[in-house]
């Protein structure tokens, strides 16, 4: 692997953050400094982490850097429902981009796995 573009997570966290981009365009603008900018900062945290994680020099680092990218995840998806619950989402949207987002989930849980045992 040559870089962390190459890693498929990081890859489908950047398509998660497009799509988020998009939803929130929809929500209503009374939560532009809110809700909006809230999910908006925690997709973006996403792949940064991984990216970051990725160029530093130990793999402790790494696995940190992985850790905070699941934790980002966790605040989108509560972002998300949330979003759900007070009907600025469909259904359908939600349910789309919440398994994209656990998808994601089971990746960054198995690479760390990986990386813990190769360590």
């Amino acid at each position: 692997m040559k870089s962390y573009r190459d890693l498929i997570v990081w890859q489908k966290s950047m398509r998660l953050v497009t799509q988020i981009y998009l939803i929130t365009k929809g929500l209503p603008k009374s939560e532009l400094y809110g809700l909006t900018s809230q999910i908006r900062r925690s997709s973006i945290s996403l792949p940064s982490n991984i990216a970051e994680g990725y160029g530093r020099n130990s793999t402790n680092d790494y696995i940190r850097f992985l850790q905070i990218a699941c934790g980002s995840l966790y605040e989108v998806q509560t972002q998300l429902e949330i979003c759900y619950n007070l009907e600025y989402i469909s259904k359908k949207i939600f349910n789309g981009i919440y398994e994209q987002s656990r998808e994601i989930e089971r990746m960054l849980n198995s690479l760390i796995r990986k990386i813990k045992k190769s360590n």
